[in-house]
């Protein structure tokens, strides 16, 4: 009788098991993943969404601090939303002032254009791609480096 029990009682608690662990599986991964982003519960849950942002900014100098006409730089612009158009499938350009201190303490100050696009997936060849891009860009500048960001993080590409 007593082997009858414990093998019930095992039942149940397998059975349980079974049908709790999965459930409250499912419901974290589906919680974290909307409170992640500080969303959960409303209108945007369940909407299609591109995770990731890459940016390339276009600088408007040449030799790092040779300005550039606004024709050239408009070139270059247009050069870099038709690239991120067609990997990621579109892109934006804004404008913007950027700056740093050369050597001799001086402040270098240009007009850049950022360049974005959000991607569904971002992988190696993606990344490959847009680095390869910048190096080129680079090159046609005259610049020691090319600024690029990734989800948030800032690499020179050089």
């Amino acid at each position: 009788m007593k082997k009858k029990m414990w093998l019930a009682a095992l039942s149940v608690v397998f059975a349980l098991a079974l049908f709790v662990v999965p459930m409250q599986q499912s419901y974290s991964s589906a919680e974290g993943s909307s409170s992640a982003n500080g969303i959960a519960g409303s209108a945007l849950d369940g909407q299609f969404q591109l995770g990731h942002v890459v940016k390339i900014y276009v600088p408007s100098t040449v030799n790092g601090d040779i300005p550039i006409t606004e024709e050239a730089h408009e070139k270059f612009v247009d050069e870099a939303l038709t690239q991120f158009s067609g990997w990621f499938g579109g892109a934006t350009a804004v404008e913007g002032t950027g700056a740093w201190v050369d050597d001799n303490k001086k402040l270098i100050k240009e007009k850049v254009t950022i360049v974005y696009a959000f991607a569904e997936k971002l992988d190696k060849a993606a990344i490959n791609q847009v680095v390869d891009y910048a190096k080129k860009m680079k090159e046609k500048l005259g610049q020691s480096s090319i600024s690029l960001e990734v989800n948030g993080k800032m690499h020179f590409i050089e």
